[in-house]
């Protein structure tokens, strides 16, 4: 395990190049089958949708299963194999990652800060509410406003402290990461507003840019040692639990108002 563990760090920004590109891949497999999906609804006279209310309600409990998962082991093998995955990672990729390729990481780590995804979901809204989309801005802003009290609630029920001496020192706790849940949350979100409002020519980059972003983000919090990976694994999951609720009332909604 611990040969694994040093290979893993000792090709961390290959793998995180990897990890973005297979991300985007299996988007563009899940946006192709909508497309597909959308095609057969105009065919036989139905109204398309984003997302199924099935689809919403599989993705729901495999996420929750998953994060389950996750903190049951944790919780109850604190000197398990994860945790010790977990903590070896993290020192491996403190000694082995170069400070210059760090800084770079840190740069793009703070397109999910807080105050950045707080920035640009009022410059959202705001365009969002001049075009007169009500239902979208208000669906828009339920579920960005859910990412701080959710991920901090979360976070203060589990009170897992964070990696020690990571390439960057921040304040709360570790479990879930916030800037996975926030990117997952955010672009997710924006990606599905910009369906809504832009020519299906654009909606294959949307999609594709979208999990780009959540990907690099999330990861980038391994990589700088603030976060450990079942950190980031934790804060997908309950963010995309978490994205699907809202797109998946925001179709219902929108449906309703049609009929």
């Amino acid at each position: 395990m611990d040969d694994l563990i040093e290979w893993i760090a000792a090709h961390a920004l290959m793998l995180w190049g990897g990890l973005v590109l297979l991300a985007v891949l299996l988007g563009d497999l899940a946006w192709r089958w909508n497309l597909r999906q959308r095609h057969a609804a105009i065919t036989m006279g139905r109204e398309p949708v984003a997302i199924r209310a099935r689809t919403v309600a599989m993705l729901l409990v495999a996420m929750l299963l998953l994060f389950v998962a996750i903190a049951i082991a944790l919780g109850a093998e604190a000197q398990g194999w994860w945790p010790g995955f977990d903590a070896t990672l993290a020192s491996d990729l403190r000694a082995q990652l170069p400070d210059a390729s760090l800084r770079i990481v840190a740069a793009i780590t703070h397109l999910g800060d807080l105050w950045t995804v707080a920035a640009a979901s009022v410059v959202v809204l705001a365009v969002l509410l001049l075009r007169r989309q009500p239902v979208l801005a208000t669906c828009w802003a339920i579920a960005v406003a859910g990412i701080v009290p959710i991920n901090s609630g979360i976070k203060l029920w589990f009170q897992r402290p964070r990696p020690l001496h990571g390439y960057m020192t921040e304040a709360g706790w570790s479990f879930p990461s916030g800037h996975a849940f926030g990117a997952m949350v955010f672009y997710g979100m924006l990606a599905y507003v910009l369906l809504r409002l832009t020519p299906l020519r654009w909606h294959r980059p949307v999609v594709a840019g979208a999990i780009a972003m959540m990907t690099v983000i999330g990861v980038s919090r391994v990589l700088l040692q603030v976060h450990y990976f079942s950190d980031v694994l934790g804060g997908y999951a309950s963010g995309l639990a978490w994205l699907v609720v809202c797109i998946g009332g925001a179709e219902y909604w929108r449906l309703r108002r049609a009929t």
